[in-house]
């Protein structure tokens, strides 16, 4: 019988999307599965950089917002993204971070929704959405409240006529536990609510089909899955049944319907571009654009199979090989209910996350005892899972992790 590692260099060599790594700035003895938090570096990106610093901007200076389209990147980014998130290039703009995206678009959702006195979302959502949702709503002044549940269970019988907005993450930060999307819009749209998705966790990892979906919004960030660098921009996504009539609380001049016109008194474009604020970092944008190009011709069938094969792999490796260990599943079994991610919960989570990292496995954790695996299915190997299971039992086996160096907690885990 074949090895684990022999099997996986098996599947690697008949990997369709094997190729693609090569797109891809990745350190020699890495192993790299925290894409979901930080994607690493396309070649593209740093191209386009380059270009843009030494020729763009100390050559053609203030006329490359005209020359080189500065102007218009945020409609061309979010263009590039709207494919990948099942959406028309005219429904996404590509601008700010997700938490002013999610502010903006909750603002708007709420305004609409006057009436209704109920925002419901998870306890365990990414705290950051939970306090856009508690500071749009105390702004907001229509007497609503945030509710929060436990499990995804108890949503449905929250979601009724008193029910103004859903606003929930796609793909869950710890688990990778994942929402039935259409089918939640659904429920919610019924019921006459709204519904904000925040696909940080899901946008390039897994695929999307936000106006088959019907979806009202949704936000998502450019620096995970997509590649874009630390703190790339983020997207907004609406429907077209509102494009006509955004009203957000951020617009600045870059939302104007006549923006060098420099009139006293606001007006609001009538597209997408209503959702823009101030003044886009150029940089930052070009990156991310040319980081968007090695997702041409993907097939999101062979993304969605590689990804899913990536999770069940790794958690039969770890397992196996690390059995009696104190490692239990903290994502869902079932492939289908999980993003392109899994974690484990050992009591000692940092310690044993800083022991793989020295050991060249970079994963990540979430406090307080997850360990978290992302597989970007771009660039992620099968020998790389489970080299990883192998380097992870290795540690366990020995009790690295209980070093003191391994202890001593850093600002960012």
């Amino acid at each position: 019988m074949l090895s684990r590692q022999a099997q996986a260099r098996q599947l690697d060599a008949a990997d369709p999307l094997a190729a693609r790594r090569q797109a891809f700035h990745l350190p020699a003895d890495t192993i790299y599965l925290d894409g979901n938090s930080l994607g690493p570096m396309p070649f593209a990106a740093r191209d386009a950089l380059r270009v843009t610093a030494e020729t763009e901007w100390a050559e053609g200076l203030i006329g490359s917002w005209n020359h080189a389209d500065w102007i218009g990147l945020p409609q061309r980014v979010g263009a590039r993204i709207a494919p990948l998130i099942g959406a028309e290039a005219d429904d996404v703009i590509c601008t700010d971070g997700t938490s002013l995206n999610l502010f903006k678009v909750l603002a708007m959702a709420l305004a609409q929704r006057p009436a209704r006195h109920r925002v419901l979302s998870e306890r365990g959502n990414f705290p950051t959405d939970l306090y856009v949702a508690e500071q749009a709503i105390a702004q907001a002044g229509h007497r609503q409240q945030l509710v929060c549940v436990d499990a995804p269970s108890e949503l449905d019988a929250l979601i009724d006529d008193d029910l103004a907005v859903l606003v929930l993450t796609h793909v869950d930060y710890r688990s990778g536990a994942m929402h039935d999307l259409a089918a939640l819009t659904a429920r919610a749209q019924a019921a006459g609510a709204l519904v904000v998705w925040d696909l940080a966790h899901s946008a390039g990892a897994v695929p999307l089909g936000l106006r088959a979906a019907n979806v009202d919004f949704a936000v998502g960030c450019g620096y995970k899955y997509l590649n874009g660098g630390p703190g790339a921009p983020a997207f907004v996504y609406a429907h077209p049944r509102f494009h006509d009539r955004i009203a957000q609380p951020l617009a600045a001049w870059f939302a104007h319907a006549e923006q060098f016109a420099f009139e006293p008194r606001f007006r609001a474009q009538t597209d997408m571009r209503a959702f823009l604020s101030g003044t886009p970092s150029v940089l930052a944008m070009r990156a991310l654009e040319a980081a968007l190009t090695v997702w041409d011709g993907i097939d999101w069938v062979e993304m969605r199979a590689k990804s899913v094969a990536l999770g069940e792999l790794f958690i039969d490796a770890v397992t196996e090989r690390c059995a009696g260990h104190a490692l239990t599943l903290a994502s869902p079994p079932a492939a289908a209910q999980r993003g392109s991610q899994v974690a484990f919960r050992h009591p000692q989570a940092y310690g044993v996350m800083q022991a793989l990292i020295d050991h060249g496995v970079i994963g990540d954790m979430r406090a307080p005892d997850i360990l978290r695996f992302g597989f970007a299915p771009l660039y992620t190997r099968y020998l790389d899972v489970v080299n990883a299971a192998e380097i992870l039992g290795q540690v366990l086996d020995e009790a690295r992790h209980e070093a003191p160096a391994y202890q001593r907690r850093a600002q960012v885990t």
